[in-house]
């Protein structure tokens, strides 16, 4: 019986490790963490990270690639906004610039930080284990010369607290509104993509379907056929000296013959 005991519990564990590296990065958020900010908290950049910390306040509070971050009570929990609602972070999806923040701008360390190198990350593989530290091998070697640049603090935050401070579904869509950057980091970019924040891209209008032409009357369709089979016109202002010149030459013609009738049209020029 004790043997089928154990058996069991090594299926279980193996499922339920199986079933966390299927989980999503972020739960839904609406955990309470026993964090409650009146205000937008001053964030400071931590030196060569692209990462912020909150000095003033005596919890462990970051903002790292658009998102809050806290490490409370063991576990890691993220939010777009400074106050929540905040989502329980598996620790095998932790962003990996969250885990490399020195052990010094953690204002509430837990106990298990004593004794641990100030300028240098927790020594996460040797609290979560084995397992976590073969599945993150790496995570505390990167060249510190390419770290990339912090996002923006989302500052128009700052108009929002105590009883201004927007619930979930308004938070989105201010956020929307206000705030233009998009995450790089995949975990961050599924949270967005699952709270509505990510915004599709801008899509071309489309083009209006060319208009037929439309369909001539048989009695107009006839008269333009006629039109164009007619041999074309001399324009009005080509025919009109020669019009004038016909009907000039029978009154010239017959001048001529009334001077000849009354004998002046006789050469002049013959001498008497």
């Amino acid at each position: 019986m004790r043997y089928l005991l154990i058996v069991f519990c090594l299926l279980w564990g193996s499922v339920t490790s199986a079933l966390a590296q299927l989980s999503v990065g972020i739960g839904l958020p609406g955990v309470s963490i026993g964090i409650n900010l009146p205000v937008y908290p001053q964030l400071v950049r931590v030196p060569g990270y692209p990462v912020y910390y909150a000095p003033q306040l005596d919890s462990n509070f970051f903002f790292y690639d658009g998102m809050y971050w806290v490490y409370q009570g063991d576990n890691w929990y993220a939010s777009s906004w400074y106050n929540g609602p905040w989502g329980l972070v598996n620790p095998d999806l932790v962003p990996l610039y969250v885990l490399r923040i020195p052990v010094r701008y953690y204002r509430n360390p837990p106990m298990y930080f004593g004794g641990w190198r100030a300028d240098a990350p927790p020594r996460w593989g040797e609290h979560w284990g084995n397992d976590w530290e073969h599945q993150r091998r790496g995570w505390d070697q990167w060249n510190r010369r390419a770290a990339p640049a912090p996002a923006p603090l989302p500052t128009y935050q700052r108009r929002y607290s105590g009883e201004r401070y927007p619930e979930a579904p308004q938070q989105h869509s201010i956020q929307g509104q206000n705030y233009r950057y998009q995450p790089r980091d995949a975990v961050v970019q599924q949270h967005y993509q699952e709270q509505g924040l990510q915004r599709a891209p801008a899509q071309r209008a489309p083009q209006a379907a060319p208009v037929a032409p439309r369909a001539q009357p048989p009695q107009q369709r006839r008269a333009d056929e006629a039109q164009r089979a007619a041999p074309p016109q001399a324009p009005a202002q080509q025919r009109e000296p020669a019009a004038q010149d016909q009907r000039q030459r029978p009154q010239q013609g017959s001048q001529k013959d009334r001077e000849k009738g009354d004998g002046r049209g006789e050469d002049r020029t013959k001498q008497p």
